[in-house]
């Protein structure tokens, strides 16, 4: 195989590959001989065809599977030859004009991880804010759980619904006068003033009573998860068959036995722990992201522009879908253009961030298991269907890609670790308020080599520009029309970017030689 460099700018690399057609013809050899046991022809006994006449039979496909072993060996080689560390997989192009028996031309074309220095993890101090869980803050916890299972008892038939009621109807709705699939329904308990339903359809619930017929008119979201109603305007025929009022909710021994516990004490002691893992969680934020900032300030290299372009998309696909759920999208998107380059820079500090974390692992053993890697696969494999669960693990065990993606998550909390564990650590109680507050002081600001100004200034954050989300209406089972999820509001723009800089790529560069992408051979 002839290689010879065509470009060495930066961090991008190409090459021009040259594979001969003695190696590709060596190669089909190989296949035939690897098939002639199993090949069947009428007038020769099974494995005893010729070689001939199985070329003959199987030529095109056996030259296109050998010129992309070929491909394969020699982007291989090329990575071992010329020591590459390839950021993401190399872009293999076959050269046009390409035809079975003749050399093969290929263009290698990859960008390499930068040479990053050994980081010196000496000098790390970290101030660790912490917040007892005291019996206000379980108690409240308590509350808002009871809250959730919110129950509701029978009104007087003469009672007007209200926000906050839950009515019992049975509905039917049309488009343009005709039926459509998942529109009708029995039974369903709406509470409104919920925002579970599609806008417009619980306001005009409120003031129903027992008995009630209504025609409500609505129009589906643009977003609407069904091709043939996303924007349609609908009518819903309702029957109201019941009003009910929210029934109040004593926290005491038999609340906690209705949830099958001995006592309140004891729902208490769980509901501690919880409160415990949710300050803990905080309190790790709030550490993570100072950490962030000292290796971010401490470190400036080039990073291969097409992680960060992939970085990018990522977190703009995320804005943009969020946008698309406000009350005035196109005027959500505009404003958020306007901090297109911001996030560029959130992107280039992720991959940054991302590869300089895998350095520091890499440097000082911090690895994951096997078995810690099994759990992940088959906590990941649990979002698929039954069915599906066994072929989703064996793709995962057979793509490096996709096995590195899935382990960077927990690599990069490890390293994390690592590093809580070599820092200097102050503590300093604080009170829940005080440490969201300190979480979000710094959610405007992009930290990195030359910022300008002393990070621990708290810079004036800026005006939300979004409006809480509209409801956005998805399917549930046969009740597409009335019973969608809830949407949860979208994030503020400085919230946004917060935690998307305080979020490193996860998709970490492959540590070992990409696999080339294979190459159609052409007749």
């Amino acid at each position: 195989m002839k290689t010879v460099e065509t470009l060495n700018e930066g961090l991008k690399r190409e090459y021009r590959l040259t594979i001969t057609a003695k190696d590709i013809d060596a190669r089909v050899d190989e296949e035939v001989k690897t098939i002639a046991p199993t090949v069947r022809m009428p007038g020769f006994r099974p494995g005893k065809v010729p070689p001939n006449l199985i070329r003959k039979m199987h030529g095109e496909a056996l030259s296109a599977d050998a010129l992309n072993k070929a491909i394969d060996a020699g982007v291989k080689d090329l990575m071992g030859k010329e020591k590459l560390r390839p950021a993401l997989q190399p872009a293999v192009t076959l050269a046009d004009g390409y035809e079975r028996g003749k050399d093969a031309e290929l263009t290698v074309a990859l960008e390499v991880l930068p040479d990053i220095e050994a980081p010196s993890i000496d000098g790390l101090k970290l101030e660790r804010l912490t917040v007892p869980a005291d019996d206000k803050a379980v108690m409240a916890k308590i509350e808002e759980f009871a809250a959730q299972m919110k129950r509701f008892e029978e009104a007087p038939k003469t009672r007007k619904a209200a926000t906050g009621d839950q009515v019992i109807i049975d509905f039917a709705g049309s488009v343009d006068g005709t039926p459509f699939d998942g529109g009708t329904g029995e039974d369903m308990a709406v509470e409104i003033g919920s925002g579970q339903l599609i806008p417009g359809f619980e306001d005009q619930l409120v003031g129903v009573k027992t008995g009630d017929e209504k025609t409500l008119k609505v129009t589906f979201p643009d977003d609407y998860p069904v091709d043939t109603l996303k924007g349609k305007d609908a009518e819903f025929a309702v029957t109201v068959k019941e009003v009910k009022v929210p029934a109040d909710t004593k926290i005491d021994d038999e609340f906690a036995k209705s949830l099958g516990l001995e006592s309140l004490d004891k729902l208490k002691e769980l509901m501690k722990d919880q409160v415990e893992q949710e300050l803990n969680g905080l309190t790790r934020t709030y550490m993570k992201r100072k950490l962030l900032d000292q290796l971010a300030a401490s470190h400036d290299f080039d990073v291969p522009p097409t992680m960060v372009e992939a970085e990018f998309n990522q977190i703009w696909q995320q804005l943009e879908h969020e946008a698309s759920h406000e009350e005035d999208p196109e005027a959500a998107k505009a404003e958020l253009e306007k901090d297109r380059d911001e996030y560029r820079s959130i992107a280039v500090r992720r991959v940054r961030l991302g590869l300089l974390l895998s350095e520091i692992g890499q440097a000082h053993g911090v690895q994951v298991s096997s078995q810690e890697m099994q759990r992940l696969i088959m906590q990941a494999a649990q979002q698929y269907r039954p069915e599906d669960r066994q072929r989703f693990v064996e793709y995962v065990q057979q793509d490096a890609l996709a096995a590195a993606q899935l382990r960077a998550p927990l690599y990069e909390d490890k390293v994390v670790d690592f590093l809580f564990d070599k820092a200097e650590i102050s503590d300093r109680e604080v009170t829940r308020e005080e440490l969201e507050a300190a979480i979000e002081a710094d959610e405007d600001h992009v930290h990195g080599p030359g910022c300008g100004h002393d990070h621990d200034e708290k810079p004036a954050k800026k005006a939300a520009a979004k409006k809480p989300a509209a409801k956005k209406a998805e399917p549930k089972e046969d009740k597409a029309a009335a019973a969608p999820a809830k949407k949860a509001p979208a994030k503020k723009a400085a919230t946004a970017k917060a935690e998307a800089e305080d979020k490193p790529a996860t998709k970490k560069a492959p540590a070992k030689k990409a696999p080339a992408k294979k190459a159609a051979a052409k007749d």
